[in-house]
C-alpha cells in the first residue's frame, strides 16, 4: 500500500507544494514547527533514507538545498535547519525548518495551527523564491 507521501505525489491527497522536479517533491508540513516548515521527498518510495542509491541521495540533498534557499528568501529566519527522522512515515523525507534559534528545531514542542489561506500564502512565497 502506498504511503501518504506517495499518495500526495500522485495527487490523491492535496498538499501545499513549494517545489517539484521529475524525481523530488517539496511541500509544507501540515503540523509545522514554524511557518515555512517543509518536507522534501523522493517521488520514488523508499522507507529509509540511507537505502536510497548514492546518486539519487546526492540529488535529493541538492534539491533540498535549493528548497532551503527558497525558504530563507521567503521566510524571515536566521537559518534553515535540516532533520531526517523518518519514524512517522515509512517514506524517506527531509524536514527543512526556518530557525531563529536552535530550540526551534525541537520536535517535541507544540505544532503551529495555521489556516488553509496561511498555508497557501506561505507555499506561494516559497515557490516564487525557488530557482
Amino acid at each position: 500500500m502506498a504511503t501518504i507521501f506517495t499518495r500526495i505525489v500522485n495527487g490523491e491527497i492535496p498538499s501545499y507544494k513549494v517545489a517539484e522536479s521529475d524525481k523530488f517533491y517539496a511541500f509544507l508540513d501540515i503540523n509545522p514547527l514554524a511557518q515555512g516548515h517543509t518536507l522534501v521527498i523522493p517521488k520514488q518510495e523508499t522507507d529509509y533514507i540511507f537505502d536510497i542509491e548514492d546518486k539519487e541521495y546526492q540529488e535529493l540533498f541538492l534539491f533540498a538545498k535549493r528548497v532551503a534557499a527558497a525558504i530563507k528568501k521567503a521566510i524571515p529566519c536566521k537559518r534553515v535547519g535540516v532533520a531526517v527522522l523518518g519514524m512517522e512515515v515509512p517514506h524517506a523525507h527531509i524536514h527543512l525548518v526556518p530557525l531563529q534559534s536552535e530550540g526551534d528545531m525541537d520536535f517535541r514542542k507544540a505544532k503551529l495551527s495555521l489556516t488553509p489561506d496561511t498555508f497557501k500564502e506561505i507555499a506561494e512565497k516559497i515557490s516564487l523564491s525557488f530557482e
